[in-house]
C-alpha cells in the first residue's frame, strides 16, 4: 500500500501520488498518460497532473488499482 510519507517530491499536490515503491513498470503511464510521467533520472513515475475530468479520474483509479507494487496512492484530498 502506498505511503504518503514516502511520496516522491515531483508529485503535484492533490489526491493521487506515487511513492518510493515504484518499480518503473510503465503501467500507470500507459493507463493514465494525462496524469503520470516518468522521472528519467530516477527511473520511477510520478503524478504531474491531478485528474480533472471524470475520465481522467477513472483512468488514474484504474492505474492505482493495477499497480503491481501498490506504489500509487490516493489520500482523498
Amino acid at each position: 500500500m502506498a505511503d504518503l510519507a514516502n511520496r516522491y517530491p515531483e508529485n503535484i499536490a492533490g489526491s493521487y501520488y506515487v511513492d518510493n515503491q515504484c518499480i518503473d513498470c510503465d503501467l500507470c503511464r500507459e493507463t493514465a498518460p494525462a496524469s503520470f510521467k516518468r522521472n528519467d533520472d530516477g527511473g520511477y513515475s510520478f503524478v504531474y497532473h491531478q485528474p480533472g475530468t471524470p475520465e481522467e479520474e477513472k483512468l488514474a483509479k484504474e492505474a492505482m488499482e493495477g499497480c503491481p507494487v501498490e506504489a500509487i496512492g490516493s489520500n482523498g484530498g
